[in-house]
């Protein structure tokens, strides 16, 4: 068995300091007369923080996991009825198609830019041919972490790189109440990519790389490819036992496989090609399945233009615009052979010697 590495974990928090974090969110002086309710709720978050009260609420696992007697967080348990349901009705042949588009830029008029993005506009127009198609599109504008109260997606934690076991699907790390790690949109997100027949991101490119909110989705989607569907077979985050689990050997479950995918990367400077080999790389490495070469786009907007203009710049670019409008409709066809059981993947299977 492998060695479990130790030694890198911060200091507990003094009294002083937590004090110092919680109080933080409150510096309004509206908030000021509340002082002495502020404080009884200070103390209840401090003896969570000291009793590391992870899931508050729990509930043993039931029929169905390797130790039903195990107590699992409800929140957890909630999120996954709600994903096996999607699952369920995602493989009914009467169901809705469904196409889930993904606005991956950070601007929205509704914060400090004042302005929306030009990637909303891309995806609006995705949007209507996927409607046209007769398909359901689903929006989710990942802006809205900019732009909205209170919400917010974790960053990854890294389980799966001690143990795949130790990942589990849908992802167990949050919500964490001990350390006020709460409010995480994940765990809707997950359920609307359950619920895609097809998916398109829309994003740009940010210093060469994906944006901040659009990276944060995709390393919590880990636990899509080769999550643990079952937490007590790890007796939640035992280290030990999810190591033992993997070196036995792990299959390496692919939760999303079999949905479509179009991707749609712009920019104005550098870093549009890489951004559109990093995305489909990723995609096609969980099992979704590539609409074709006009549902792979990288096109510059505004290539070294200036900033100011670029919403105009884009109105004059009808080449770019219908550029996405093929994405769309590659996804929407693609969606549609893949409902009618007649879309054809050449190496389906072929089994991977390299499963991992």
């Amino acid at each position: 068995m492998p060695t479990v590495r130790k030694g890198q974990a911060p200091p507990h928090l003094s009294r002083a300091e937590f004090h110092e974090r919680f109080i933080a969110s409150f510096r309004d002086p509206a908030f000021h007369k509340e002082a002495d309710a502020l404080s009884r709720i200070e103390l209840i978050a401090w003896e969570a923080y000291e009793d590391g009260r992870k899931a508050p609420v729990t509930r043993p696992a039931g029929a169905g996991f390797a130790d039903p007697g195990y107590e699992l967080s409800v929140e957890w348990l909630e999120s996954r009825e709600r994903i096996r349901a999607t699952q369920a009705a995602w493989n009914e042949p009467g169901t809705p198609s469904r196409v889930l588009l993904i606005n991956g830029s950070a601007r929205n008029d509704g914060t400090c830019p004042g302005e929306i993005s030009k990637t909303f506009r891309l995806t609006q127009l995705a949007r209507k041919e996927i409607e046209a198609a007769g398909i359901q599109a689903d929006v989710l504008d990942l802006s809205l972490l900019t732009s909205s109260y209170e919400l917010r997606i974790h960053p990854c934690k890294a389980c799966v790189s001690t143990a795949m076991p130790l990942c589990h699907w849908p992802c167990s790390c949050y919500p964490n109440h001990s350390l006020g790690q709460t409010g995480d949109w994940m765990a809707e997100i997950y359920e609307r990519w359950v619920g895609a027949h097809g998916v398109i991101i829309l994003t740009p490119t940010y210093w060469y790389q994906a944006t901040s909110p659009l990276k944060l989705m995709i390393d919590r989607l880990v636990c899509a490819d080769g999550g643990n569907p079952d937490p007590t077979s790890t007796h939640g985050k035992k280290v030990e036992e999810a190591k033992a689990l993997e070196l036995e050997g792990w299959p390496y479950p692919k939760h999303l496989q079999g949905r479509v995918y179009g991707v749609a990367v712009h920019g104005d400077v550098a870093g549009v090609e890489d951004l559109r080999r990093n995305l489909c790389d990723w995609l096609d490495w969980m099992g979704l399945v590539d609409a074709g070469a006009q549902a792979r786009l990288d096109r510059y907007i505004g290539y070294y233009e200036s900033y100011a203009s670029s919403h105009e710049v884009l109105d004059g670019d009808t080449g770019v615009q219908e550029e996405v409008r093929n994405v769309a409709r590659s996804v929407a066809k693609a969606v549609q052979l893949l409902r009618e059981g007649r879309l054809t993947v050449a190496d389906s299977g072929l089994k991977k010697p390299r499963p991992k």
